[in-house]
């Protein structure tokens, strides 16, 4: 029993500010859901301070707005042959991973101008997530066993097998590596949706370990985001985020927590401020997605 309430105090040390922060009107409405555009078909979120970042799958468009008051536009415009899934904000530039069309776009993250571009080698792509760490932005491939390594001042892009533990499975179209965070300096975090299994991947080589999770699984598991030793797991379809503790030495993790919400509808990805974890409601599989409400949904 103090094991657990331990570990329970520990998490929420996780989700809460050091301390308690001074009252300000601009603070009060934080909505519970804000709303997207109809029809953006969003993925992937980012947030720096009170800003927020969601990317649309099929567009490649970007919304952005104001976490305390859930108000926002769009900053960067719709354009053919672009995507965006998964996406992160850093150094005041967005890098976005472009799904199918097999590249990484950067964007101004103050005005959403393009900056650059990289086409990521690769046989049969879906770009789906991106985590910066340490001047380099790793983005992972759902088709192939393979991670990219962008580094943020321009240098060249290395592909990164994944092997070891490892194994690509399903059709060539199933979605095996989808999330990814870094741990320390040269540890990749990565999930396979379709199995359900965490590793732990050295980042110059590509070796990875199976993360032992005790019995348990993140099966559909999405977007990834890690805080200290605590790793959230959004598992889309399952309407739900797994919370874990991982080990010291990254070998294992034990699940704690599960957040459930009535308003999640297919959540994909999250990110958090210093006061709230916030997905998005992707919903897959609805029908008429091109004229379908979209949102996103704070939770504590």
């Amino acid at each position: 029993m103090r094991r657990l309430v331990l570990l329970a105090v520990a998490l929420l040390a996780v989700l809460a500010p050091a301390s308690a922060p001074a009252h300000h009107p601009s603070d009060s409405p934080f909505p519970k859901l804000i709303a997207l555009p109809v029809g953006f078909q969003p993925e992937g979120i980012a947030i720096k301070h009170e800003t927020f970042y969601v990317g649309s799958i099929p567009t490649g468009a970007v919304y952005s707005g104001d976490v305390r008051t859930g108000t926002g536009d769009v900053l960067v415009d719709p354009q053919p042959g672009r995507a965006a899934i998964g996406l992160k904000v850093k150094r005041e530039k967005l890098w976005v991973a472009g799904g199918p069309t097999g590249k990484a776009f950067v964007y101004d993250a103050r005005t959403g101008d393009p900056v650059t571009e990289y086409a990521l080698p690769g046989g049969t792509p879906f770009i789906n997530d991106v985590a910066i760490r340490h001047g380099t932005a790793y983005f992972t491939n759902s088709r192939a066993p393979e991670v990219f390594a962008v580094p943020l001042d321009g240098g060249p892009v290395r592909q990164i097998p994944i092997t070891g533990d490892f194994v690509q499975t399903g059709a060539a179209t199933a979605t095996n590596l989808n999330g990814i965070a870094v741990a320390g300096h040269d540890t990749l975090i990565l999930v396979q949706t379709n199995t359900g299994k965490l590793f732990a991947a050295d980042a110059d080589t590509g070796v990875a370990n199976e993360i032992d999770l005790g019995g348990a699984n993140v099966m559909n598991g999405d977007g990834l985001l890690l805080r200290g030793r605590f790793l959230f797991v959004v598992q889309n379809r399952l309407n739900q985020i797994a919370v874990l503790v991982l080990s010291g030495d990254l070998s294992r993790a034990r699940l704690v927590h599960t957040i459930t919400d009535p308003a999640f509808d297919v959540p994909t990805t999250i990110a958090a401020t210093r006061k709230h974890l916030y997905a998005v409601n992707a919903r897959f599989g609805i029908e008429s997605p091109q004229t379908a409400t979209y949102n996103v949904v704070r939770v504590p």
